[in-house]
């Protein structure tokens, strides 16, 4: 080793060399050999470091700073970089193989002038990191569908690889509520039915109420022919109305245990908070990620228009076909800078779910019909007729479920006096409005089948094979339609989190039905359908994507929450027959809490605690919009860094050719 260099690594001596980044050391000894001082001077990047020192020197001379000798902060930068290399991994660094064994060589000399102490944290800190890795690989090999969204990213572009991304991420969240609801709700029920463990069920106590309110038809059993056993499969009803797929199943009041009662009625209302929660948090926690990578990969539009011009050719394509496909999204890309008896029964039954899926069918064409004669550039075409979709048909289900409600409510008798609700027609309301659920979801997986199986299919095969018709060849090949097939996600979603308080099984059936509509899309996608022109940047559409998911969230909080603190619960089903409302198992379960606790839960819910809360969390607000702010300043001041490099690298290649041009003459 030489010893210039031997002296700048060695901590606490003093050095006169030029200040360096620890990521850009390189043990030679002409990276530490002073290069001509008007030299580097005449650089655009050093005049513009020395008028910002400047800068800072005459403010810290006004405030009475003093400066540290040249001495002592190059015995500082020395330490700073020998706790660098201590305290990083080689893999950071930009060096070649001889000098990172040459720094290796260096910290196992550092430690043998540690105590124990710091060299058996420093040696389990590197331990632990290399763990971490380890894990970090292993997880990423059992990532569900890695290879499958791999493949579709490398044929199709990260815009369709962020919607099969998407709808991962959509069935690891109903796999993990169904997970909840059933760890909650029915492993105990399943336990004690199949006396697994010592246990008995607690039944509901009577309550005197008119018995008109306690009435429940059940399907009549005998001679059933097989057509109703698959209108109740498609409809929830019959056999299907009695198990433990909808709320009516749950007639109990709790578990009995060895050494305690497991209340049902309170862990059924909980396992759908969570479930709403969990929801929430983990919707929120993916859209600041994205948030994240769109404040940094933000890019200003006269930059992105150059990358585009004169660095977004890709120059390995050789086939035609994909040439012509990398124009077209090019061009696309450059317009955003410019413009900124059985079948009665079962269509009786489906009826409202017919309507929906027609409405939701109709609307986007019309839609996109209309935006063409509004002068959006295309990025905001996507956008805004994405949100008029969802807003579509998340509204039909609110309808739906809002039509439902004041049907419950209302009564011409006094019907609605005794039991609170219409108990004619909705004995069990809870359940007719999981069922009504339950055909939403079955009726908008039938029709993704057929669409796919009966439309996009035989599309491709009438391309393929009819090229000699010119109105199938304008009719073209399909594309793969992003916007739809979120907005078709987003909607069974939305089903879900309604109805999974009224059938505890939905979540599982979407489950199911979100992997079955993986293959089906990949299939379709592989085998129908041509790569879009038009390009879609993977971070924005993730983020974009989890907005949309959040706004159905929220929107399925609001008739879940009218439901569960308003309408009377049904008196003839359920865990909550004994009381008014669902929510009421809420104020009973805290009233047997100790004195002290109830009093800590009235101040926690009181106002006089709500408003500082909100106070609060509006300071934390704008501290992170500030810091927000602040990291878009840093990443500004680091593209002027990388402008001044440019222009640091121009002027170096002109001092070179002047003086190639000086040694010719």
């Amino acid at each position: 080793m030489s010893e210039s260099s031997g002296s700048a690594l060695q901590p606490g001596r003093p050095s006169r060399q030029p200040a360096v980044h620890p990521e850009n050391l390189s043990l030679d000894s002409s990276c530490f050999s002073s290069p001509p001082v008007n030299f580097l001077q005449e650089l655009p990047s050093y005049r513009s470091i020395a008028r910002r020192r400047t800068t800072v020197h005459s403010r810290d001379k006004q405030s009475g700073t003093l400066l540290k000798p040249t001495d002592s902060y190059s015995s500082q930068l020395e330490d700073r970089i020998a706790e660098n290399l201590s305290s990083h991994s080689l893999r950071n660094y930009a060096l070649n193989i001889s000098e990172k064994r040459r720094l290796r060589d260096i910290q196992e000399t550092q430690m043998k002038y540690l105590s124990e102490w710091d060299q058996w944290k420093r040696y389990s800190s590197k331990s632990w990191k290399r763990f971490l890795e380890k894990a970090r690989e292993m997880t990423t090999h059992l990532e569900l569908w890695r290879e499958d969204i791999r493949s579709i990213e490398g044929k199709f572009g990260t815009g369709i690889q962020s919607y099969f991304s998407f709808l991962r991420f959509l069935v690891l969240l109903n796999l993990v509520i169904f997970l909840i609801i059933f760890m909650l709700v029915l492993l105990p029920v399943l336990l004690t039915k199949y006396k697994i463990t010592n246990s008995s069920f607690v039944l509901i106590p009577f309550k005197d109420m008119d018995k008109q309110c306690t009435v429940y038809p059940v399907s009549s059993s005998g001679l059933i022919y097989f057509y109703s056993y698959i209108i109740d499969l498609l409809s929830g009803t019959g056999f299907l109305e009695e198990t433990s797929l909808f709320y009516g199943h749950y007639t109990i009041d709790g578990v009995k245990f060895q050494n305690f009662t497991y209340d049902l009625p309170l862990a059924y209302l909980l396992s759908t908070i969570a479930s709403l929660a969990l929801s929430l948090l983990w919707i929120v926690k993916r859209s600041v990620e994205g948030f994240k990578i769109n404040l940094i990969r933000s890019e200003e539009h006269f930059q992105s228009y150059c990358n585009k011009i004169f660095a977004g050719w890709d120059f390995c394509i050789t086939n035609r076909s994909m040439a012509d496909l990398k124009h077209s999204s090019l061009r696309y890309e450059l317009r955003e800078i410019d413009k900124m008896v059985f079948g009665e029964n079962l269509f009786i039954l489906y009826l409202p779910s017919i309507v929906i899926t027609l409405a939701n069918f109709i609307t986007p064409m019309i839609f996109a019909k209309i935006i063409r004669y509004e002068d959006y550039s295309p990025g905001f075409e996507i956008r805004l007729t994405i949100l008029r979709c969802v807003f579509m048909r998340l509204a039909t289900i609110c309808v739906l479920v809002f039509t439902l409600g004041s049907k419950i409510t209302s009564c011409d008798d006094d019907t609605c006096d005794l039991c609170g609700y219409n108990q004619k027609l909705y004995p069990c309301w809870e359940t007719q409005v999981g069922q009504e659920m339950y055909k939403l979801m079955i009726f908008d997986f039938i029709i993704i089948l057929a669409v796919t199986l009966f439309v996009d299919f035989p599309r491709k095969l009438l391309v393929t094979y009819c090229s000699s018709c010119k109105l199938i060849q304008c009719w073209g090949q399909q594309e793969f339609a992003i916007p739809d097939n979120v907005l078709g996600i987003v909607y069974g979603q939305t089903i879900c989190w309604i109805g999974a308080f009224f059938s505890p099984l939905l979540p599982a059936i979407a489950t199911l039905k979100f992997i079955i509509i993986f293959y089906v899309k990949e299939w379709s996608l592989l085998y129908t359908c041509r790569p879009s022109p038009r390009p879609f940047r993977a971070s924005n559409s993730n983020f974009f994507f989890l907005l949309v998911l959040l706004i159905g969230l929220c929107l399925a909080i609001i008739p879940l929450t009218i439901s569960i603190s308003r309408i009377p619960s049904s008196k003839a089903c359920g865990p909550f027959t004994n009381f008014n409302t669902t929510w009421e198992v809420i104020p009973k379960t805290v009233s047997t809490f100790p004195s002290s606790l109830q009093s800590f839960i009235h101040g926690v819910t009181s106002e006089a605690f709500a408003v500082p809360f909100f106070m609060i969390i509006c300071l934390i607000m704008f501290y992170f919009i500030a810091l927000a702010g602040a990291h878009k300043r840093v990443v500004i001041q680091l593209r002027e860094q990388l402008s001044l490099e440019s222009r640091d690298k121009c002027y170096l290649i002109q001092k070179l050719t002047e003086a190639q041009r000086d040694m010719r003459n």
